[in-house]
This record gives structure tokens, sequence and C-alpha cells, in this order.
């Protein structure tokens, strides 16, 4: 697959504990990516934030949040992230998305190593 110079990055804020049926809503996001062909999708997961309510969540030992920040990055063509868009909106019942316009300087999908040559027979 060829990812265009001029890509979009989806950006999706969600919590850790956002679930899509009965799976985590990040891992949901994803393989729906996956299953759509898009180029590739990373979940970050922060040590700290807040959102809409200001409810601090937070990693600190003496404030253990069980509801971490989570942020799904996807990045490709527009036309892809448009098109994913609807099939996302329904997932999300709270959360943040944004889009922005980015320059994609390499992208390299799965390489295949070439198989060693066969043995030598000649002494």
């Amino acid at each position: 697959m060829d990812l265009p110079h001029e890509s979009v990055l989806l950006r999706i804020f969600i919590g850790e504990s956002d679930r899509h049926g009965h799976l985590p809503l990040y891992e949901a996001i994803v393989l729906k990516a996956r299953e759509k062909h898009l180029a590739g999708a990373t979940v970050l997961r922060s040590a700290m934030g807040f959102g809409k309510s200001s409810r601090m969540h937070t990693s600190k030992i003496l404030r253990l949040s069980s509801d971490m920040p989570l942020v799904i990055e996807i990045v490709d063509s527009e036309e892809n992230i448009n098109a994913f868009l609807p099939v996302i909106d329904p997932m999300i019942t709270g959360g943040l998305i944004t889009l922005e316009k980015v320059s994609a300087i390499s992208y390299r999908g799965a390489v295949q190593a070439a198989p060693p040559p066969p043995p030598s027979s000649t002494p």
C-alpha cells in the first residue's frame, strides 16, 4: 500500500475503561481499522490527563486510576480517513476526535526476507 505524502492524522481520545460490546473500545477501533485496510494504527496510553468533566486521571501511585487516557492514532489518505469516520462514530459514546493534515515522509510495509540460498554441494 502506498501512503500519500499528503495524508491525514486521525486522533481519537478515549478512556481505557471505554468498551464497545465485549471488547475494550481501543481494541475494537484498531481491529476495525485493520478490517478496513487502513495504513496502520497505534494506541498510546497516557500517564495523566483530564477531559470534559475535568476529572483528573493519573498513574501516580497514591492516586491510581483504572481509567487512564488513551489516544489512538491512524494515518492514511484523506479519502480513507473520511470513509472510516462514519464507521467508528456509533462506537464512540464519549471522547474527542481530531483530524490534521500531515506529511508522510516514509511508509514501509512488512518486508519479506529473501530465503537463504540452498547449501552448496561442491567441496
